[in-house]
């Protein structure tokens, strides 16, 4: 029992040093960040939470990854990386001209997400993109205690690092979502909201694409 409880239990000064650097990481601005508030303003406290929740799922996605050794599979093949990171952008580019495009983006009705779509783009969003797989396998081993079960403890630090995701960018989605009132009152806000949300989303995508090429 007590072997069992060692393959998860990590050293505290390696803990100490991993949630100070997952939460760097996790307050640094990115596409995740960007679809969240995207979301939350455009269609509310639900949606945002919703975008929330699909992306920390993404990072159990990419912990097991990591942990099974499949993001080594981008890392080794370069065809396999290239395609799911142009697949990546182009869905970030795909979002940033549907934002600008959607003519009710900030509509009245603050109800809950209907079909789930703000979850399911939230979790593409994040698993297609193989910049972040590469980043858990990088990253991840260097807070494990080689002589325990490295895969169990590789999925502990996902899992905190997926909590911690969900801690903040369901934060971002209830603080964001109080802008909704104000844009639904200032139609000309809210479109240079629109376009603005929308073009940092293509940005986005094109410096994915943009690194995929390098």
């Amino acid at each position: 029992m007590f072997e069992a409880l060692r393959t998860v239990l990590l050293d505290p000064t390696l803990l100490a040093v991993y949630l100070l650097a997952a939460g760097a990481m996790i307050l640094s601005p990115g596409p995740d960040t960007v679809y969240v508030l995207t979301r939350s303003v455009g269609d509310g406290r639900e949606s945002g939470l919703a975008s929330a929740a699909g992306i920390s799922v993404g990072v159990l996605v990419h912990t097991l990854a990591a942990a099974v050794g499949l993001a080594a599979i981008f890392r080794a093949s370069e065809v396999a990386f290239a395609a799911v990171t142009y697949v990546g952008a182009a869905y970030l580019i795909y979002l940033g001209v549907r934002t600008i495009r959607e003519t009710e983006l900030f509509a009245d009705d603050d109800g809950p997400a209907g079909d789930g779509s703000p979850f399911r783009e939230a979790v593409i969003v994040n698993v297609a993109n193989p910049q972040v797989a590469l980043f858990f396998l990088a990253f991840l081993p260097q807070f494990v205690d080689g002589a325990s079960h490295v895969p169990t403890q590789l999925s502990v630090l996902g899992a905190i690092y997926a909590l911690l995701t969900m801690a903040y960018l369901g934060t971002v989605a209830l603080a964001s979502s109080g802008v909704r009132t104000l844009l639904t009152a200032r139609p000309r806000l809210a479109t240079g909201v629109q376009w603005l949300s929308g073009l940092v989303l293509i940005g986005l995508g094109l410096r994915l694409f943009v690194g995929g090429v390098g």
